[in-house]
């Protein structure tokens, strides 16, 4: 039985002293150690199985920390994270007080720069060589490790468009597998497929025609093969480029057949590969799936409604409407501006488009939310998935800005449903026509049992709910927070003196409402799964002081710091925004 090499790895300096000839056992056994941990903690998987022979040879090859390591994105850096000296440590992945599941500089000497977004790395990594080339430091190595969905992003055009006319110290290492979340897609895509098969004369290759020095493709789980070609590239100065082949989920056949699935697939068998059982029986349905599927019904009736989507066709569900009208439904890549821009497009010529994005993805977009969409009043219909707090993806991921960000531009209609019946019927009122742009916001995971068959009813626009009476203080909630509230106040007896109101609308506002509120009650509390700056609660607050109202209000919501890592309960109860949290503070009022 040969001993085990990944238990004596501290860091890459104990790396560095094996023999090449034990790196191909090292690999597996890093392999092994993710499959064990991640099969009962969860987490992201393909992505870090499909790159361990990089890992390994990266770390061989080059002198990190000193040498700096930019990965994109960030969820094929679990094999990084072990060799780098968070090995014991990396059960508590993901998990609160734990390790991020992504690179992180506050972490890790060896994360150079933070990456939960994709598209960054070129960028970051050309920023610090060109700073390295300004300080004199003229040996020091710069790589950047770019999935081809990343790539096909314009921010990560834009880095290599400016590399090419540097001298910077640079490898971009494209590892390709033709697979982001879901497959990649477009005409880059095309472009690759036919650089591996081949296909593509040598002297029409795009990446030497901006100044790069090209090299692959390689098989990239051919550590022999990888090893020769990063200390080959270590001598040569100026911008490279490695095109390297890999299989996501390499080394597990489950993972390497259903690579979506297995993307982040949950709890599985760590033998077997095979999923775990989950009872779906009488749960209610995702909030994406009932996104998904009521635009698909809405679609079969309204043939001037398109989806778009930014990569994400099978999270967000728009999926449903791709199989269905596959002319009708578009996912353009990894390339949030360009899916505002184009909804705002063809918003102009009278379709009816949403514009299906993460929440915290819709932060990459934002002038083209501003000036191609609310500037020209163009009604195009955001659907935005994950917002609020999402979990264990921690701070790079949490969707609690959005109403901040969008509160504050002009001709922006903002919605929040408190469950999936009100989603289904602002999706069918927003698709009937509007005169503003609206931006729809959901969360992460499940809520009420839909019935399906019950017709839409048409939402009006800037109208408030009155949940629950009272007498003395009123609980404005916003969102499916509000059902927090409610179980909260449901658990304390006799609670005549809190009223609860849900304000779905954060724009317009229900002023009527309001004044109403304002003029009845001695102390108001307002309750959102945004940050508190700047969103829901400071709308409220605004509205009293520009109407003189003195009454005490008190803000709940994301406190203002990042948010890390760690299950929905248990973040909701560290903003004390969960329900226990808000009955012990209804009982002392």
């Amino acid at each position: 039985m040969p001993e085990n090499l990944l238990e004596q790895i501290q860091n890459p300096t104990d790396l560095r002293q094996l023999k090449e000839t034990q790196l191909a056992q090292l690999a597996q056994e890093l392999r092994d150690f993710i499959i064990d941990i991640v099969s009962v903690k969860e987490g992201h998987l393909g992505s870090s199985l499909g790159v361990i022979e990089l890992t390994i040879a990266l770390h061989y090859v080059f002198d990190t920390p000193n040498d700096l390591l930019v990965w994109d994105v960030g969820h094929q850096a679990y094999g990084h994270k072990i060799l780098t000296g968070r090995r014991d440590n990396f059960h508590t992945n993901r998990q609160l007080n734990g390790i991020s599941g992504f690179p992180k500089r506050s972490e890790s000497a060896f994360d150079a720069f933070g990456v939960g977004h994709s598209s960054t790395s070129i960028s970051a990594a050309l920023g610090m060589a060109i700073a390295s080339n300004l300080k004199g430091d003229l040996n020091k190595q710069h790589i950047a490790v770019i999935g081809d969905a990343s790539i096909a992003s314009g921010m990560a055009f834009e880095g290599l468009n400016h590399a090419g006319v540097t001298d910077a110290n640079l490898l971009v290492i494209l590892n390709d597998n033709a697979i982001g979340i879901d497959p990649s897609v477009g005409a880059l895509k095309n472009y690759l497929t036919a650089v591996k098969e081949g296909k593509n004369p040598k002297q029409n290759n795009m990446i030497k025609s901006l100044n790069f020095n090209y090299s692959g493709p390689i098989d990239g789980h051919d550590i022999p093969a990888v090893l020769k070609e990063l200390k080959r590239l270590k001598k040569i100065k100026g911008p490279k480029f490695l095109h390297i082949i890999t299989t996501k989920g390499k080394g597990l056949k489950q993972a390497e057949d259903n690579q979506v699935i297995y993307h982040a697939p949950g709890k599985f068998d760590k033998l077997t590969g095979n999923l775990s059982p989950k009872s779906e029986e009488n749960l209610p349905p995702k909030y994406q799936d009932v996104f998904g599927l009521t635009l698909l019904d809405l679609a079969k009736k309204n043939n001037k409604i398109v989806g778009i989507t930014p990569a994400m066709p099978t999270g967000s569900s728009l999926r449903f409407m791709m199989d269905a009208f596959p002319k009708r439904a578009f996912d353009v890549g990894i390339a949030e501006q360009h899916a505002v821009t184009l909804s705002a497009g063809m918003a102009s010529q009278g379709m009816v488009v949403f514009c299906n994005i993460y929440s915290t993805f819709l932060q990459r977009a934002y002038d083209q939310v501003i000036h191609d969409v609310a500037l020209q009043n163009l009604p195009v219909i955001f659907c935005l998935d994950r917002a609020g707090l999402v979990g264990e993806d921690g701070a790079t991921h949490h969707g609690v800005f959005d109403l901040a960000y969008l509160r504050c531009i002009p001709n922006m209609i903002i919605y929040a449903p408190s469950n999936e019946i009100a989603l289904r019927n602002i999706l069918y009122t927003a698709q009937l026509g509007l005169s503003h742009p609206i931006a729809i916001r959901y969360p992460r995971g499940r809520g009420q049992i839909v019935d399906w068959q019950k017709p839409y009813k048409k939402i009006e626009i800037g109208k408030a709910n009155y949940l629950k009476e009272g007498t003395k203080t009123a609980v404005l909630s916003n969102g499916t927070i509000s059902n927090n509230v409610s179980i909260a106040l449901n658990k304390i007896p006799n609670i005549d003196e809190i009223a609860h109101y849900d304000f779905p609308f954060v724009k317009p506002l229900d002023e009527n409402q309001l004044h109403t509120i304002f003029g009845e009650f001695e102390t108001i509390i307002t309750i959102e799964d945004g940050v508190i700056k700047g969103g829901f609660g400071s709308a409220i607050v605004e509205f009293a002081a520009a109407n003189n109202y003195n009454t005490p209000i008190k803000t709940l919501g994301i406190p203002d710091s990042f948010i890390e890592q760690g299950s929905v309960a248990e973040l909701q109860q560290f903003c004390g925004i969960d329900v226990k949290s808000l009955e012990y503070l209804f009982s002392k009022l």
